[in-house]
């Protein structure tokens, strides 16, 4: 996608960094943060307050929404203005001014409650325990099972990209991303099955980013190709081409 010019939201965090490393040779970036981001022409605003954003959006072709409240165990007020408030006008402002794509970042915390039940809970116990018979993976067709707030509110914002889809015709992209850390390794037992690397993140993000304009809506799992993992990411590959490069297995004894 030659010229294409990209918003990215919340490009000082964790993967923020990483797209902006991986992207910033080959397209035009542009971020929507609350302080500035060097090197990047860079937006100052907060994504709750619609009219400080719409500037940003301004002859913008995807926008890449990273921007959120992370925290498990945030409170409800905390969580709907970040997450709820602040996604409905990335994609009010997105729809404003002619976006043809967004792509939201949203969690595998949609789907973590599977991992109360068995087999799942075996998966996430950690490498030095058994696995179980084989199971069945859980896919973008699974009914949901939100852990906290946080994942209640990236259903909400899948729910609101497949309306501005279905009614605005924009194209939008839904990634539940795993587990990426900042030391780019698994570092507690359930992420050697729900873990993603720098690499596999930034490889299914750009992916997205490219994906043919007749892909109106899809859901996809960003996990690395993990021996323990539940969560389905061979639907990313038959519909993007994403096959990740790297695993958690290979920690496992360091």
């Amino acid at each position: 996608m030659p010229n294409t010019r990209i918003l990215i939201t919340g490009m000082s965090g964790l993967i923020g960094g990483i797209m902006h490393r991986a992207l910033q040779d080959r397209y035009e970036l542009v971020a929507l943060n609350r302080r500035d981001v060097p090197g990047v022409r860079c937006h100052r605003a907060d994504i709750v307050d619609l009219e400080a954003i719409r500037p940003a959006f301004e002859g913008v072709d995807v926008v890449l929404h990273l921007s959120a409240l992370a925290q498990a165990d945030a409170g409800l007020a905390d969580i709907v203005h970040h997450n709820v408030v602040g996604t409905y006008n990335v994609f009010e402002a997105s729809r404003e001014a002619g976006v043809k794509r967004v792509v939201f970042a949203s969690s595998g915390a949609t789907v973590s409650h599977y991992e109360l039940d068995s087999p799942y809970s075996k998966l996430v116990a950690g490498p030095d325990q058994p696995l179980p018979d084989p199971w069945p993976t859980v896919t973008h067709l699974s009914p949901p099972r939100p852990q906290g707030l946080y994942g209640c509110s990236k259903l909400w914002g899948e729910a609101v990209g497949r309306l501005y889809s279905d009614e605005h015709e924009l194209s939008v992209i839904c990634v539940r991303i795993g587990a990426v850390q900042e030391n780019d390794r698994p570092n507690q037992p359930r992420q050697y099955s729900v873990w993603c690397s720098h690499r596999d993140i930034a490889q299914m993000l750009e992916e997205c980013i490219t994906a043919p304009d007749e892909l109106r809506f899809d859901i996809f799992y960003a996990v690395s190709n993990n021996h323990r993992a539940y969560r389905d990411w061979t639907h990313a590959r038959d519909v993007l081409g994403y096959r990740p490069q790297d695993s958690a297995d290979v920690f496992s004894n360091s």
